[in-house]
C-alpha cells in the first residue's frame, strides 16, 4: 500500500511539469494554422521572424499583408487608410498571431462546442502596447473591440450603423486599452518589459533569435489553461488502487 501512495504523489508532483511540457511548441487548433510547427523558407516581410519555426505557411504569411485578407476577409483600413507605421504594428500582430508556436499557455477552446481555439490573455511587452498606441493615434477607427459586432456586407467588415470614425485615442485612451480591447482580450499589456524574460514580443529581429521560446517556457509550468487534461491519469490510478 505505502508504494501505491508513493506512486499517487510522484504522478501530482510531475503533473504540472507534464502540462506545462504540452504548451510548448504548439499551433493552436485555427482556421488557418498548421497542425504543428516547422520551418518555412518563404514567409514574407513581417511574418520573417516566424521562418525557423511557424505555425502558419508562406501563403498564409502572404495573405497577412493584404489590405482586405481572405484570412478572415478583414480589412484594416474600415475608416480610411492607416498611416504606414501603424499598419505595420497590426500586421505584425496578425503575423504573430498567424505563425508563433510560443502561444499555448494562452490557447483555450471557442464557445460550447470546443471547435476551435483562440489565446486570451497573451502578455504583450509594454513597450510593444506603448510603440503600437503611439504609432496609431493619428489613424482612424470606429470600435473599440475589432472581435465582432462588424456590419459585414460586399465580403467584408464595415463599421455598424452610427458607429463613427475617430481617431484612436477616442476608443483606445491608453496603451493597455489598445492592447487588451483590440480583439477582445487575447492580449494582455505587461508591465514587464523587453529582454526581461517574462514577456512576449509581437515581433522581434529575426538574427537574434526567438525571445518568445524563453519566456513560454518559463510561464508554462504555471499557466492553467491545459492542466485540467492531464486529472484522469492519476486519478485512473487511484481507482485501480481502491479495487485492489
Amino acid at each position: 500500500m505505502a508504494q501505491w501512495w508513493q506512486l499517487l504523489l510522484g504522478l501530482w508532483t510531475i503533473m504540472p511539469t507534464w502540462a506545462g511540457h504540452m504548451l510548448l511548441n504548439v499551433c493552436m487548433n485555427a482556421q488557418h494554422h498548421k497542425r504543428e510547427p516547422g520551418p518555412e523558407d518563404e514567409l514574407y516581410v513581417e511574418c520573417i521572424p516566424w521562418k525557423d519555426n511557424a505555425c502558419c505557411t508562406a501563403t498564409t504569411s502572404w495573405e497577412a499583408h493584404l489590405e482586405v485578407s481572405p484570412l478572415h476577409n478583414f480589412t484594416l483600413v474600415h475608416c480610411g487608410l492607416l498611416t504606414p507605421s501603424c499598419q505595420k504594428h497590426f500586421i505584425q500582430a496578425i503575423c504573430f498571431y498567424q505563425c508563433s508556436p510560443n502561444l499555448g499557455p494562452w490557447i483555450q477552446l471557442v464557445g460550447p462546442s470546443g471547435q476551435g481555439e483562440r489565446i486570451v490573455g497573451v502578455p504583450l511587452c509594454w513597450e510593444d502596447c506603448e510603440e503600437w498606441w503611439a504609432d496609431c493615434r493619428t489613424s482612424y477607427t470606429c470600435k473599440s473591440n475589432w472581435y465582432s459586432s462588424w456590419h459585414w456586407s460586399q465580403g467584408k467588415n464595415r463599421c455598424p450603423a452610427g458607429d463613427i470614425c475617430h481617431p484612436f485615442p477616442h476608443y483606445f485612451p491608453t496603451p493597455t486599452d489598445l492592447c487588451e480591447k483590440i480583439w477582445s482580450n487575447s492580449f494582455k499589456a505587461s508591465p514587464e518589459h523587453r529582454n526581461s524574460g517574462r514577456c512576449l514580443q509581437k515581433w522581434f529581429e529575426p538574427a537574434q533569435g526567438n525571445p518568445n521560446v524563453a519566456v513560454t517556457r518559463l510561464l508554462a509550468n504555471t499557466a492553467p489553461t491545459r492542466e485540467l487534461a492531464y486529472v484522469p491519469i492519476p486519478f485512473s490510478l487511484f481507482l485501480l488502487f481502491l479495487s485492489g
